[in-house]
């Protein structure tokens, strides 16, 4: 697979992931089937999906550059950098996912898997067509 298309389909994902933090913070979803069932109230809902949101449009936002929609503000390597980083939290994210607290949750190791592949494919794929 093309790493622009990896990064489109991580792109998608991204925005559906951020519309879910938002239908939390909009009490449409119910915040006791995110964050693993942890959160206790409110007001960390509101600041763990705030959270969420905002590390989820950095990553777009990185994704963005590295596929070329974006002028750089990063150098190729930060861009890079913060990609592998990403990685690895997806990696940890989905161990986590899979010994969560609720089905729910445990779905999302798919997705946190997924994503991962996909972070794995666009900093692989591009390296390779750089050369």
């Amino acid at each position: 697979m093309k790493y622009k298309i990896s990064i489109k389909i991580l792109l998608a994902l991204l925005i559906s992931v951020i519309l879910f933090h938002m239908s939390v913070i909009a009490k449409v979803v119910p915040y006791d089937i995110a964050w693993g069932g942890r959160l206790t109230n409110d007001t960390e809902m509101y600041i763990f999906e705030t959270l969420s949101i905002l590390i989820n449009l950095f990553l777009a936002t990185i994704l963005l550059m590295k596929g070329d929609f974006i002028k750089y503000k990063f150098s190729n390597k930060v861009v890079n950098l913060i990609l592998w980083i990403f990685f690895v939290i997806f990696i940890l994210n989905t161990i986590g996912n899979i010994f969560a607290q609720t089905f729910f949750e445990k779905f999302f190791a798919i997705l946190t898997g997924f994503s991962a592949i996909l972070i794995w494919n666009i900093t692989v794929k591009k390296k390779t067509t750089n050369r």
